[in-house]
């Protein structure tokens, strides 16, 4: 079925949950170590899946911004719902300026095809390797979800994903039996989000900025934005988008998401590879994922630690290993020049350890080549 310019039918309801590997573990991280409600959490994610796959009309991705979400999480008992809600503020009012301004369309003109390629690959191989530290608990059951996943891989009739997560629900119910007996006692009550402003102070909106919102900067331009510029216009050259106008979405979802108390959100290069590698080929994935994930958080809020443990870890993994190895496949296109796949491999493996210095090495590095300021 067709309507206004996307499609809806099996494979983009597969594609839907292509980017559950990352989705998934930081909200979980967020709702049970930093205690933040998963109502305002749930609510912006589904709003902006349908906005972004209504307007963009791609499976564009809306994602947890990972440096945020990793300190956040790890540093639990220091950080603060007012300072994840201050950091989604100082993200929405920054990329809202870059946006406008035209900054950002300046920084993507002067980024060469080498970086943003390295940048991909190094995000493709992270989530190769944190995909398989996932899968490395339950090696057996992790096996199991390759299998059936290159099985189906291509697969129109049964759609491999579908398959997956179905052989996840099989396992968790094995691995705890009280979890289907838990499952027929959720909670359904309505509700919805409220304005989060009277419950954070000003030092907390500050130590937001600093701590949390500073770092993610450089990995929002890399990835979730010149990055997914990149990939949707790759995959999609009838349906262009802009870095203007994603950092533009980048700050309303910002400023809409903190104040109704939900978390830092972006796009990204790599969400998009796992919504295509299972299926999705236009916005009516994220629409479909979008109406799921507002269903559960004006209705389910109260259960979604519990639903979440329908989803092992390993198969999680299966899924963020596929999505990096349809990332680090945009590699195809370079030339082979030794100078470009040497920018693009320095780029690549710094990313793997910080996509910012990355991105800010790669380009010192092309031009210092280029102008023969050093030679290799």
């Amino acid at each position: 079925m067709r309507i206004w310019g996307n499609e809806y039918n099996r494979m983009e309801c597969a594609g839907a949950f292509g980017d559950l590997g990352t989705l998934i573990p930081f909200v979980l991280g967020y709702i049970t170590l930093n205690r933040m409600d998963p109502l305002g959490i749930l609510v912006a994610f589904g709003l902006f899946n349908i906005f972004v796959g209504l307007y963009f009309k791609t499976p564009i991705p809306v994602q947890p911004m990972k440096a945020i979400g990793g300190m956040a999480i790890a540093h639990a008992g220091t950080i603060t719902p007012g300072m994840i809600w201050g950091a989604g503020i100082f993200t929405g009012f920054f990329w809202l300026f870059m946006g406008l301004s035209g900054a950002v369309t300046w920084i993507e003109k002067i980024t060469t095809k080498p970086v943003v390629r390295g940048i991909m690959l190094g995000l493709g191989l992270s989530f190769m390797v944190e995909g398989l530290g996932m899968m490395k608990a339950q090696p057996l059951s992790a096996i199991g979800g390759v299998l059936l996943t290159l099985l189906l891989l291509n697969s129109r009739r049964l759609p491999g994903i579908l398959v997956l997560l179905a052989y996840g629900a099989v396992l968790a119910f094995i691995q705890t039996p009280s979890l289907l007996t838990d499952l027929s006692h959720i909670s359904i009550r309505f509700r919805y989000p409220e304005p989060v402003f009277a419950r954070m102070s000003w030092s907390e909106v500050l130590a937001g900025f600093i701590i949390l919102g500073l770092p993610q900067a450089p990995l929002t331009l890399g990835n979730a934005i010149i990055g997914t510029v990149t990939e949707n216009n790759r995959h999609f050259p009838d349906k262009k988008v802009t870095a203007k106008s994603i950092s533009i979405d980048h700050g309303v979802m910002n400023l809409i998401s903190a104040s109704i108390g939900g978390i830092p959100i972006c796009h990204g290069a790599g969400g998009m590879a796992g919504h295509i590698r299972f299926g999705a080929r236009t916005g009516g994935s994220i629409v479909m994922l979008g109406i799921i994930l507002l269903a559960a958080g004006l209705f389910l809020s109260d259960s979604v630690s519990l639903l979440l443990q329908v989803f092992p870890r390993p198969i999680l993994g299966v899924i963020l290993f596929f999505a990096g190895i349809e990332l680090s496949l945009v590699i195809g296109d370079i030339r082979l020049e030794k100078r470009n796949l040497f920018v693009l491999l320095v780029t690549a493996g710094t990313a793997m350890w910080n996509m910012g210095i990355a991105y800010l090495a790669g380009l010192l590095l092309y031009y210092a080549l280029e102008r023969r300021w050093l030679k290799i």
